[in-house]
């Protein structure tokens, strides 16, 4: 599987982006598909998932209420829609997909086989 990641830019705090990542299989509707953002010197983290045939989705506890994540099977396309940023929201976004991902490791980033390139989202204050 392949993942190509879009939709980043420069935004003012308070702003809002929505990220894109387009699939390259067929079979995307069977995977959870999900986000994850690197900030300078900081480690990877888990932003937000989203079940395989658009079941339930998860939330890292800071973008709760402000960020939603959905999919396009049809389309083989993840979003991420990304409201109220602020300073602390920059950095890189990755997409990622996995399979027979347990709920308690949703959030984990040894779950996820397959990762896209990233697209950097920077917020200005």
């Amino acid at each position: 599987v392949q993942l190509q990641a879009s939709g980043g830019g420069l935004v003012q705090a308070g702003g809002s982006l929505r990220l894109s990542c387009a699939a390259s299989t067929h079979t995307f509707s069977s995977y959870t598909v999900g986000w994850f953002r690197q900030s300078p010197g900081k480690e990877r983290e888990f932003v937000a998932a989203i079940r395989r045939n658009g079941g339930a989705a998860y939330y890292a506890e800071s973008v709760k209420g402000r960020f939603t994540i959905s999919r396009d099977n049809a389309k083989q396309t993840l979003y991420l829609r990304m409201n109220s940023l602020n300073a602390e929201d920059t950095a890189v976004y990755y997409c990622a997909a996995a399979q027979g991902v347990i709920i308690t490791s949703i959030g984990s980033q040894a779950s996820y086989g397959y990762w896209g390139q990233g697209t950097q989202v920077t917020v200005s204050s």
